[in-house]
């Protein structure tokens, strides 16, 4: 039995439901990180025994399980997508900020599909815009290529960010930091293709890149279904 088909105990004198439950987890891992997430720390938080808890979540995986559900209410359309490409380009760039706001979901993205009623909805969204296509293999090859690229992309972003924290040094403060060493090793000759990209190459923000990426998968998927691309 999944957390979503367990019913939620009868009422008792200080007020809880899985909703306050789950809000109270996500506000912790925004303050800190998943590791700031615990069963304890989330009763504390709202005042009650952690006992009480168990009558709604078994487990810190459940409840993780709930915390990413609860996120995916953000990345859901607003409206039907048009085609397939304004689906998957929409859910990577709805997944992205929603990423961005709730670093700790980086950590939770990919492995097994999520289940909760959030995370149907927004696959429901995604698939039926390839109404029409019948080879749903084909379909689904195409999902998948574009959150693999999409998760990647996200995860890369946010351990830049926390790298960013850590060292209180920015990307381009810790670029000039390692100037002298990098340059020392490219003098060496050893590494032409790296000081081609060094030299030459076109250093574009975080959102640039992800989009420019996503575009070129966007216009392989389309290759593959038989389509021009964009």
């Amino acid at each position: 039995m999944t957390v979503w088909d367990r019913p939620e105990p009868p009422t008792r004198p200080a007020p809880l439901d899985r909703e306050r439950i789950v809000a109270a987890a996500v506000a912790l891992a925004d303050e800190g990180g998943l590791e700031a997430v615990s069963l304890r720390k989330v009763a504390a938080r709202l005042d009650v025994g952690p006992m009480r808890l168990y009558g709604y979540i078994s487990t810190k995986e459940e409840l993780f399980d709930l915390m990413v559900d609860e996120v995916h209410a953000e990345i859901l359309p607003e409206e039907r997508p048009g085609d397939w490409r304004e689906a998957l380009r929409g859910h990577a760039h709805r997944t992205r900020r929603a990423a961005l706001r709730h670093e700790w979901l980086a950590d939770l993205l990919g492995g097994r599909p999520a289940l909760g009623p959030n995370a149907l909805a927004v696959s429901e969204a995604t698939l039926s815009a390839f109404d029409g296509r019948t080879d749903i293999d084909v379909v689904m090859r195409a999902v998948e290529t574009v959150s693999a690229y999409f998760t990647g992309a996200i995860r890369r972003e946010v351990a830049d960010l926390r790298a960013e924290r850590a060292t209180g040094l920015s990307k381009d403060e810790w670029q000039r930091a390692s100037g002298p060493y990098l340059t020392r090793m490219l003098d060496t000759g050893r590494f032409p293709a790296l000081a081609r990209l060094v030299h030459d190459g076109t250093d574009v923000d975080a959102e640039t890149s992800f989009s420019t990426g996503l575009d070129w998968i966007l216009d392989a998927v389309a290759a593959k279904l038989g389509e021009p691309p964009v």
